[in-house]
């Protein structure tokens, strides 16, 4: 990915931070008092304001540090969303049928890590480009896989070795941690030391890079 680093927003703070995802929807209003509803984003898109995660002295320098690094917006990095970071529900463990990513033909390799959100209505796929590293569980036919033995994953896509190509009609499902790709949303950081000693928050806007 380019324009990425990839190391990790303090885990610490990003905890403490309040966001999640946004959508963009163009409403409306006709003649007769109906409306119509148009979507204008094909995918969602997170963001967070992580200042409110910012509890001490010390989060407050590691802040500073991490974003003159990236040098404001201009870096990407690996951001851990409090609420959303797993392939299963938030109290549960990634195990390796969270998800169906796909059904094997015994000829296609690649199967995209995937997070599918609702069921009945209007099912949203999610692409997981961030896996955590050594965090994926893989089977194929509810038989697993292992990791660098039988496929490889990179930039979100599985990849299986020619031993191990899904048979026709075998289910690919998988399991996994998360980041989401981010960026600061700002190329200033406004910081008050004797305000924040007295409560108030820093503003540390993140949001998610879409590709």
């Amino acid at each position: 990915m380019d324009g990425f680093h990839d190391v990790r927003f303090p885990l610490a703070v990003s905890f403490g931070a309040t966001g999640g995802p946004e959508r963009r929807t163009e409403i409306v209003t006709l003649g007769s008092n109906r409306e119509e509803r148009n979507q204008r984003w094909h995918v969602s898109r997170r963001r967070f304001e992580a200042g409110t995660g910012i509890r001490n002295k010390g989060d407050l320098y590691t802040v500073i540090d991490f974003f003159e690094e990236r040098r404001g917006r201009l870096y990407g990095f690996r951001y851990r969303d409090p609420l959303d970071n797993k392939s299963c529900a938030p109290g549960d463990s990634p195990a390796a049928d969270d998800q169906l990513l796909g059904v094997g033909d015994g000829v296609k390799t690649s199967f995209a890590l995937i997070k599918r959100y609702g069921e009945a209505f209007l099912p949203y796929d999610r692409l997981i480009l961030l896996p955590v590293p050594g965090s994926v569980f893989v089977e194929v036919a509810g038989v697993s896989r292992v990791e660098g033995a039988d496929f490889t994953v990179t930039d979100g896509v599985l990849t299986f070795f020619a031993h191990a190509v899904p048979g026709e009609g075998e289910g690919v499902t998988a399991g996994f941690l998360f980041d989401v790709p981010a960026r600061f949303d700002t190329d200033r950081l406004e910081i008050n030391l004797s305000r924040f000693e007295a409560g108030s928050i820093p503003s540390v806007p993140v949001v998610e890079i879409v590709p």
